[in-house]
């Protein structure tokens, strides 16, 4: 571990008030936030739990490097530990952090240490033991050692040599992560109902043999002293195999598909327990989903599906799991997997009930509530059963094969123009544009690919205010699109579509939305112009909104910032108004019309 020394001062990077005070402001903020659950002692720094269970006899003490927050700190109560020893960011805490911290909460039956294997932990809590039973305190210690990236490894300076009592005699060099979370919350379990200290020291020692964790990162953690990424990675680049200091890993892979990769991580995870002896039975497995900073809750919860889903088609039952950021490294843009092959009664610990700030109880044997629809009335068709102007058109079809041909050609248009459109919306709002529209298409091609269909698409599975509001649009111009469609015949339906996004989202033209690509091209169809010069007024309209301060949707907060970029809505409804007269009329001039990315650059050629 790094020498116990100042962490820098940049703080631009990092909402500190101080980077040299930083851990010690953050364990006050805790104890703030929480006072009835947790208190904290300044020097040496280490924090406590203000409550346990009645019937606990062994204290249980932890810590580590500061940066993994909530581990270790955010664990303290009823069902978690007794006391938490956070260090200088990922440097491990010195000993008389640990002995103060131990000394204080021993229980009558001695306290249980339980360490990550990384040598500065092992040492500290190792001369921190020594001295606790040199005044009688009885001390064990469980060694969590579960990162399958570094088995067989030769070490190196941030990994252990000790186990645990810090004699180096060869113990395993693997790194102790975020599988020390099950093992805190076996042993809290266990701890509240009386279990004595060989008796716990062996449950943690049980549970850290059959645990094993891997970790990912596609983005280093900010370094709190240069304010830049501790290393670089391209973009289809990827770490396997960091470690929760932000450690690399043996080597830079590229980046496959998600489901490629996390379907690796849970076969080598499987394997690292088959080979550890500690192979999935009966019970199953408990599983950790953890993020190390930087990935977010609708990541995670995706990749417990994604990982329910692999396990499940390998016969390996998930008796439990826990989701969400327990062991982070810093903002490390990445997660980790943890699996705990059970043994009976584990899973039973795992969801006693906590009272900390961060440590949950698991889950117990309840299946998931997972219906494929909303009700009988809905099943099959994705309809809300809530009455929209769609329900009076459902089930109907298009006059012909011009509104599948539409739907298909505009496909192709805004999916090239994918990231055109995010950027203007990023600019204009979320950026969730581009991805609302692909949903909405993708939906309607499922449900059969016609103009009808994607106005029930957008009206009923598509959110936001572009959905619906397309969907409204896309109903009434379904009927009147066909081959031998006049002029007059689009025009009516485009006026009626604009007037009920007006009766429904109250925009007009001029208020920077679809309305004024979508009116113009109306306009001049009904005053008899043809299609092509229909579509050069839709995107006409488009190129204008560049000039427009927003009056409906985000762009309304923010002024005149999102001047000079066109409505990425209107750049959308332009180009299906071109698709629509290159699919009616189709001749050369309207197949030189501009396509959405050209119209998004404002790029248009004479």
């Amino acid at each position: 571990m790094a020498d116990d020394v100042h962490q820098g001062s940049r703080t631009d990077t990092h909402f500190l008030p101080d980077a040299a005070t930083a851990v010690a402001d953050a364990a006050r903020g805790l104890a703030m936030a929480h006072p009835a659950d947790v208190g904290v002692v300044l020097d040496p720094l280490h924090l406590y739990a203000v409550r346990k269970a009645p019937g606990r006899r062994v204290a249980l003490v932890s810590g580590g490097g500061a940066g993994h927050e909530p581990m270790h700190a955010g664990f303290l109560g009823p069902g978690g530990l007794d006391a938490a020893c956070p260090g200088l960011v990922f440097t491990s805490p010195h000993h008389r952090q640990v002995y103060e911290a131990a000394r204080g909460v021993a229980g009558s039956g001695g306290v249980l240490l339980i360490v990550k294997n990384y040598t500065g932990d092992v040492i500290c809590f190792a001369i921190a033991a020594e001295r606790l039973r040199a005044e009688g305190v009885p001390v064990e210690t469980v060694l969590v050692d579960d990162d399958l990236a570094t088995e067989g490894t030769a070490g190196d300076e941030d990994d252990g040599d000790g186990d645990g009592d810090g004699d180096g005699d060869g113990a395993s060099q693997r790194r102790g992560t975020a599988a020390t979370v099950l093992v805190e919350k076996v042993l809290g379990a266990a701890a509240d109902r009386g279990d004595d200290l060989a008796t716990l020291a062996a449950l943690g020692r049980d549970v850290a043999a059959r645990a094993r964790s891997l970790a990912v990162a596609s983005r280093a953690q900010t370094s709190l002293a240069t304010g830049e990424p501790a290393f670089t990675l391209g973009r289809d680049e990827l770490e396997r195999g960091v470690g929760i200091h932000g450690e690399r890993a043996a080597s830079t892979i590229a980046r496959p598909p998600t489901r490629e990769l996390v379907a690796g991580m849970v076969s080598e995870l499987l394997a690292g327990l088959e080979a550890a002896g500690a192979p999935v039975g009966e019970e199953g497995v408990a599983l950790l989903v953890n993020g190390l900073g930087g990935a977010t809750s609708l990541e995670l919860h995706a990749l417990r599906a994604l990982v329910g889903d692999l396990l499940a088609e390998r016969g390996v039952r998930v008796a439990t799991s826990l989701v969400g950021t327990f062991t982070a490294a810093l903002d490390m843009r990445g997660f980790s997997l943890t699996l705990l092959a059970l043994r009976p009664g584990w899973a039973e610990l795992l969801a006693a009930p906590t009272a900390t700030p961060s440590l949950p109880a698991l889950p117990g044997p309840d299946a998931p509530q997972i219906r494929e629809h909303a009700g009988s009335g809905s099943a099959g068709s994705g309809s809300t059963g809530s009455g929209s102007e769609d329900s009076a058109r459902r089930g109907a079809s298009d006059p012909d094969d011009a509104g599948a041909a539409v739907l298909a050609a505009w496909a192709e248009a805004v999916a090239s123009a994918h990231d055109d459109l995010t950027r203007l919306d990023q600019l204009a709002g979320d950026g969730d544009f581009g991805d609302n529209l692909a949903s909405g298409l993708s939906h309607a091609r499922r449900r059969g690919g016609t103009l009808t269909d994607a106005a029930g698409a957008f009206l009923d599975e598509v959110g936001g205010s572009s959905g619906p509001l397309l969907g409204l649009v896309l109903g009434e111009l379904a009927p009147a699109v066909r081959r031998d469609a006049s002029p007059g015949d689009v025009a009516a339906a485009l006026r009626a579509g604009a007037e009920a996004v007006t009766r429904v989202g109250g925009a007009h033209v001029g208020d920077r939305t679809f309305l004024d690509a979508l009116v113009p091209a109306a306009d001049a169809l009904a005053a008899g112009a043809s299609f092509v010069d229909g579509a050069r007024a839709a995107v006409d309209g488009a190129l204008g909104t560049a000039q427009l301060v927003g009056r409906r949707g985000r762009s309304r907060y923010l002024g005149d910032r999102a001047l000079g970029a066109p409505d990425p809505g209107a750049v959308a409804v332009a180009a299906l108004v071109v698709v629509l007269a290159q699919v009616i009329d189709g001749s050369a001039e309207v197949q030189a019309l501009p396509s959405p990315s050209e119209i998004a650059s404002g790029t248009i050629g004479g």
